[in-house]
């Protein structure tokens, strides 16, 4: 019996035999350079991302003078903090930053309450218009803020909300809902059915299940679209001018307006190192909580993919 491999021609073999080992250093240098150049564009991105907030940052510590007349990408003079004294006082800055951590805080805290709850229910539950209620929640996300801002102020106003603390809260509230509970519904798809089945032959009932059971099993995803609503709404604007109606230090605005509003009122006379020395206390939470919730936001992401 003549062996297999011997049938075959010499010639064939010779360019099997040839073919991986030759290509081989070539597609090792093809991945290098691609490897290299994703480097060079990871880079040049982060330079394009971080150099205008390190600026910022450097420029508020700097007089109009330094800023206009001096080098622009120069260290400052002195490192003083009374550009952020006067923006925390005199702009009524502080006043405006915590306004909005009262405001973006209980905000959250609802639209987590409510959409964690309407996603477990939508995704754990089957019953009659289960699909028709969640592509509602989801229809929100391809409507645009500013084409509601109208409706919206005549709703509030006709429930006295506007220029009220309540009023922004719950615009928060059901601005955030739709991603929350989009992102949250295909995240509890991806939890055992087993445990849940076991805590209700323990005796365990829906509400017990879902606050003791489910949440904590949830929790990297709870984290990562808590941080996500944070951010949008700590960096709303458009919202706010419509609802939030006060004029000066005793109005009810949140940050952004009290940036943007010293950025218009001085005219030819405004200081731009308090500008910018508010503009970093606007920045600096979010890159602080990013910063230590970077694991947790990741691992929700990715959990939520896999089954």
């Amino acid at each position: 019996m003549t062996n297999a491999t011997s049938t075959r021609p010499p010639a064939t073999q010779h360019r099997a035999a040839s073919a991986g080992p030759g290509k081989a250093p070539g597609a090792k240098r093809e991945i290098r350079a691609l490897s290299g150049l994703a480097h060079v564009s990871l880079v040049v991105w982060a330079l394009a991302t971080a150099g205008p907030l390190i600026w910022v940052v450097l420029a508020s510590f700097k007089s109009n003078t330094e800023i206009f007349l001096g080098q622009p990408f120069a260290l400052p003079q002195h490192f003083s903090f009374a550009t952020y004294v006067n923006a925390w006082d005199e702009a009524h800055v502080g006043r405006y930053f915590l306004n909005s951590v009262f405001v973006v805080l209980v905000s959250t805290a609802g639209t987590m309450l409510f959409g964690s709850m309407a996603a477990y229910v939508l995704a754990r539950y089957r019953f009659f218009g289960n699909r028709f209620i969640y592509y509602m929640f989801v229809s929100g996300l391809a409507f645009p803020t500013f084409m509601a801002l109208v409706p919206l102020f005549f709703i509030l106003k006709g429930f006295g909300l506007i220029n009220t603390f309540t009023g922004l809260i719950l615009v928060y509230i059901a601005y955030s809902l739709p991603f929350t509970v989009f992102f949250l519904a295909a995240f509890f798809k991806t939890l055992p059915n087993e445990i849940a089945e076991a805590a209700t032959m323990d005796g365990a009932s829906h509400t017990r299940q879902f606050f003791q059971i489910m949440l904590p099993m949830a929790r990297s995803g709870l984290v990562s679209i808590t941080i996500f609503n944070i951010v949008g709404q700590w960096n709303q604007y458009l919202l706010p001018v419509a609802i939030m109606q006060g004029q000066g230090a005793d109005s009810k605005w949140v940050l952004t307006q009290g940036i943007a509003n010293i950025s218009v009122s001085a005219g030819y006379h405004a200081e731009w190192s308090t500008l910018f020395a508010a503009l970093t206390l606007a920045i600096l939470p979010m890159i602080v909580m990013y910063a230590i919730f970077q694991r947790q936001i990741q691992s929700g992401l990715t959990a939520g993919a896999v089954k």
